[in-house]
């Protein structure tokens, strides 16, 4: 296996246990994980091609649909709420 699907794995890891901390510690973890995605699946597109690459693509917005949901909200100007504990 190669070391971009490695870390693909790993970052799936990641998410599931920031998934699982408080909302208020989601945060910072989370953007991390959300801004160090995209150049991931490109990686792992370049290296294995189009399967892997969309069936990376999917994981992640599987994955992260609820923040990107709330991003593409506040990108159109509306002021969604954020779940209480």
């Amino acid at each position: 296996m190669s070391l971009s699907l490695i870390l693909g794995c790993l970052w799936v890891l990641a998410a599931t246990v920031v998934a699982m901390l408080p909302m208020r510690r989601q945060y910072v973890p989370g953007v991390g994980l959300l801004l160090a995605a995209p150049v991931l699946i490109g990686v792992i597109w370049f290296e294995h091609g189009t399967l892997f690459g969309g069936l990376a693509l999917f994981a992640f917005l599987s994955m992260m649909r609820n923040p990107l949901r709330y991003l593409w909200k506040r990108a159109k100007g509306e002021k969604p709420e954020i779940p209480k504990e």
